[in-house]
């Protein structure tokens, strides 16, 4: 990781001739099941992962933000007065740095001077583990230490969900960002997005391992469909609400549920309110599961999670089921499904380290043979959450 601080140190100075003051690291995010109730006030169990966004950073005298990506070297340096709210074009990463700003700003942080920041991402781009709230909490935590903002985790967080919701314009929940903000090594995080109350759950998985299935299909959330299923869900509730006093999906059992289910206008509603609260129910159980060491009844929740999403939300495609589906099939592997949003990204597998090999090479093979192109596979290690990293020494 040293390395990559050296880079940045180098690319920092050659486009700003002066070294940077700082430090910082945002984690990337895993699901491990829960998947789309988030933003219907149901439970969610992700982890934040040891990919994820570097920067160093320093202040500046004046009010310009002057940012840079090694990652995308033909956008050069973007430069903006820290005061200026204006979007920027051409749906640049700038924006989410200029939407968390603004939504600090919200809080009543104040910002007198600008600053520079280098960054390096590599978490792959539309992968669905979260390269944009990581982003976003990398944002978070360079503004609290460059300015000195003394100010909770949380609103960090929301900062990180309000620059995606009213910035760049997705509607997503707030996991990712609750994820990577309060991300710990070896843990996931059991979170009640309706009330916010979470719990730590220390993840043992002896000698089995979460392996990241990545179709190396690119899914653009703010493009996908994943805002009208945020619609679909809150008609439901609307249509509901006729029969039981709820506000979210999430407060629903499923036996409620099944009993005002055919009261709902359409097959779509009822499949898609179905699944959220299904799922909220899975989650419940699959973290009951890992904290007895039951991998293997974690596992099936986790098929029977990816089946939900596959016929009931309609949102994984032939690239995910092929990856889940090939993935389930193999010795060894106890459960497998997509994670995040949905339409191309990611998928993950709880299998034994023994079977990690035989499991990159049959669904690696059946992939091509379906979709034409190779997928991509990773251990996911779990890490800390968003942080500073350190002062940058005289010679990085």
């Amino acid at each position: 990781m040293s390395d990559t601080y050296t880079k940045l140190t180098q690319v920092f100075e050659s486009q700003f001739h002066h070294m940077p003051s700082d430090k910082f690291f945002s984690p990337g995010r895993i699901n491990l099941i829960g998947e789309h109730t988030d933003y219907n006030g149901g439970h969610v169990f992700p982890a934040s992962i040891t990919l994820g966004t570097y920067g160093v950073a320093a202040l500046r005298s004046d009010r310009d933000v002057k940012i840079y990506s090694t990652n995308f070297p033909e956008q050069g340096v973007i430069t903006f007065d820290i005061d200026n709210e204006d979007k920027l074009p051409h749906a640049s990463w700038g924006n989410f740095v200029k939407g968390v700003l603004q939504a600090l700003r919200g809080y009543g942080n104040q910002f007198e001077n600008g600053f520079e920041l280098v960054i390096e991402g590599n978490i792959p781009n539309g992968s669905g583990l979260s390269s944009s709230s990581s982003l976003e909490l990398l944002i978070g935590v360079v503004a609290q230490k460059l300015y000195q903002l003394k100010i909770p985790r949380l609103q960090l967080v929301a900062s990180g969900q309000r620059a995606e919701n009213d910035f760049v314009g997705v509607n997503t929940g707030i996991m990712d960002q609750f994820a990577i903000g309060f991300g710990e090594k070896d843990r996931a995080i059991y979170l009640d997005t309706n009330t916010m109350i979470y719990e730590m759950v220390p993840i043992h998985l002896g000698d089995y391992v979460v392996v990241i299935m990545n179709t190396n299909k690119r899914r653009e959330l703010a493009d996908s469909k994943y805002n009208e299923r945020v619609r679909e869900t809150q008609e439901a509730v609307y249509q509901l609400q006729k029969y039981v006093p709820i506000q979210y999906l999430g407060e629903l059992d499923s036996d409620t549920f099944d009993k005002y289910a055919d009261n709902l206008s359409s097959e779509t509603l009822r499949k898609r309110a179905r699944h959220a609260v299904y799922e909220n129910e899975r989650t419940k159980v699959a973290v009951k599961a890992l904290k007895n060491d039951d991998l293997e009844a974690l596992g099936e929740l986790m098929n029977a999670s990816h089946q939900s999403l596959k016929d009931d939300y309609e949102v994984t495609g032939i690239e995910l089921d092929t990856l889940a589906e090939t993935a389930q099939q193999v010795d060894g592997v106890l459960g497998a499904r997509m994670t995040g949003a949905g339409f191309g990204g990611c998928a993950i597998a709880l299998v034994h380290r023994d079977a990690v090999a035989q499991l990159k090479e049959t669904v690696g093979r059946q992939y091509e043979l379906v979709v034409g192109y190779a997928p991509s596979f990773y251990v996911a290690n779990i890490g800390n959450g968003a942080h500073w990293v350190g002062e940058v020494a005289g010679e990085a």
